[in-house]
C-alpha cells in the first residue's frame, strides 16, 4: 500500500549534518512547495521504498507516487529547470553528476566541515 502526500516531500538522512545543512539552505529556495523530513521519522510511511534507499540518498517523492534520488531529486526539488535538462539530455552529465554525488555521500564528514568553513566566510 503506498502513502498519500499532498505536496512533493524530500527525505534526508536525519543523521547527516551535511545534508541538514543543505535542507536548510534549500528550503529557503523552495519555499513551502516541498516538505522535508528526515527518513528516520518517515520511512515506515513509505514501506514500498527500502530503507536502504532512503540510506543512500535523498528521495524526493512526489503526489503521484514518483521517486527520484540523489541528483535528479536535488534538481527537481530546487526547481532547476537548466541542470535537469542538461541531467536528462547531455551524454554523461548524469552519470557525472551521480558519481560526484555518491563520492561526497561517502566523505559526507569531510565535506560538511568543508561547506560550513566556505560558507561562513561568504555570510560574515
Amino acid at each position: 500500500m503506498e502513502s498519500k502526500i499532498y505536496k512533493p516531500i524530500l527525505v534526508y538522512d536525519g543523521d547527516c549534518d551535511f545534508c541538514k545543512y543543505w535542507i536548510f539552505r534549500w528550503k529557503h529556495v523552495t519555499k513551502d512547495r516541498i516538505d522535508y523530513a528526515p527518513y528516520q521519522d518517515v520511512a515506515a510511511n513509505f514501506p514500498e521504498i527500502p530503507v536502504s534507499d532512503f540510506q543512500s540518498s535523498v528521495k524526493l517523492i512526489l503526489e503521484t507516487g514518483q521517486v527520484y534520488s540523489g541528483v535528479e531529486a536535488i534538481l527537481r526539488a530546487l526547481d532547476n529547470s537548466t541542470f535537469l535538462w542538461c541531467y536528462n539530455k547531455l551524454p554523461g552529465f548524469s552519470h557525472l553528476t551521480e558519481a560526484i554525488y555518491r563520492f561526497i555521500a561517502k566523505h559526507r564528514q569531510h565535506f560538511s566541515k568543508m561547506t560550513r568553513r566556505l560558507w561562513k566566510k561568504h555570510t560574515d
